[in-house]
């Protein structure tokens, strides 16, 4: 592989944190986002993290679309999951024959990767990052997650390995050849943290609160993944096995009790679905990430009425057609618990 530096598609929360803790670890890494506020800050201040432990400042080099490289090898994409299709437009001329697009992101966005580069430069990644964008090149580091990594086409891979070891100073990756089994386990934890967003609360306290619903969103995805043979992973403080629909209450009830206890700790506490409606009033990647998990449940005639819910509610509410109000979340509990 050539010597070009890592190239990071997209400098917002996940983007913005590992290219920080990649340049503390002396990796070369330069950054390209569309959002010219956010690049020129950067460029005049550097991008900063603030973590619980302190201030991380890095300067590195950002490239707004239009200036950006002519010839990009290692690409860390972290872009929203609904503006993958034109960043991979975008990075297919660019990218070196000797090149790999690693998904950084939430949801299921390998296959569109694929389809632009092939299933054999395309790598997988798991990535539970706590973080918000509070200011043009400033990020607030929210509590660390886990992380996994493996090839799209099945297996791992020396790339995959020196990828893990460089993403070190930010946290050892696993190197898995199931992350397939993770990212679904984190669209059933993360259908939770999406639907605390329809009210102005903190996370942990809306799942405490509102068990059953919390209970059936992740059952849903659950029973979709294991319709599909799919292996689960559980991450951080989420098992999915106690989240299937006919668990034992009490392991379910454990499980809820640990999750909130952890929610809790972090210090990022609303959900990035929450701060993009609530603070920065733009479209989320709802629907990007739950249109797959939708349509496989259709196509195996698996009845998965909140999920539907949940994804028409944050429609409204990025319409403005609703307001974030507890009433919402009061509405979806069932009547009958576990």
């Amino acid at each position: 592989m050539n010597n070009l530096p890592y190239t990071i598609i997209g400098a917002g929360a996940i983007g913005g944190t590992i290219a920080v803790h990649l340049h503390a670890k002396g990796i070369p890494v330069q950054l390209i986002d569309a959002d010219l506020g956010h690049v020129e800050a950067i460029r005049q201040n550097g991008i900063t993290l603030l973590t619980p432990g302190g201030r991380l400042v890095a300067r590195i080099p950002v490239f707004t679309l239009d200036d950006a490289p002519t010839r990009i090898t290692r690409v860390l994409l972290a872009v929203k999951a609904q503006a993958t299709p034109a960043a991979m437009a975008w990075i297919t001329p660019r990218l070196t024959a000797d090149g790999f697009v690693a998904s950084m992101q939430n949801g299921l966005n390998e296959e569109t990767i694929a389809y632009f580069i092939g299933v054999d430069r395309t790598v997988t990644a798991f990535v539970d990052l706590f973080a918000d964008v509070i200011e043009p090149g400033v990020i607030k580091d929210g509590g660390h997650g886990g992380i996994a990594i493996g090839e799209y086409a099945g297996g791992t891979s020396d790339r995959v390995r020196a990828l893990a070891d460089d993403l070190a100073h930010w946290g050892r990756p696993i190197i898995s050849d199931n992350v397939e089994g993770f990212l679904w386990a984190k669209l059933a934890f993360g259908a939770m943290l999406v639907t605390t967003a329809l009210a102005d609360q903190d996370m942990s306290v809306l799942i405490d609160r509102h068990r059953p619903t919390m209970n059936a969103l992740a059952a849903e995805v659950i029973a979709v993944a294991d319709h599909r043979q799919l292996q689960l992973e559980g991450f951080d403080a989420f098992d999915p096995a106690a989240f299937r629909l006919g668990v034992d209450p009490d392991v379910n009830a454990r499980a809820i009790d640990s999750l909130v206890a952890w929610l809790a700790t972090q210090t990022k506490t609303r959900s990035g679905i929450w701060r993009d409606i609530a603070v920065r009033k733009r479209p989320t990647e709802v629907h990007a990430q739950y249109e797959i998990v939708l349509a496989a449940a259709a196509e195996a005639n698996i009845e998965v009425p909140y999920l539907h819910a949940m994804v028409n509610h944050i429609g409204q509410l990025e319409r403005g057609e609703i307001e974030m109000n507890e009433i919402l979340l009061n509405q979806l509990d069932p009547a009958v618990t576990r």
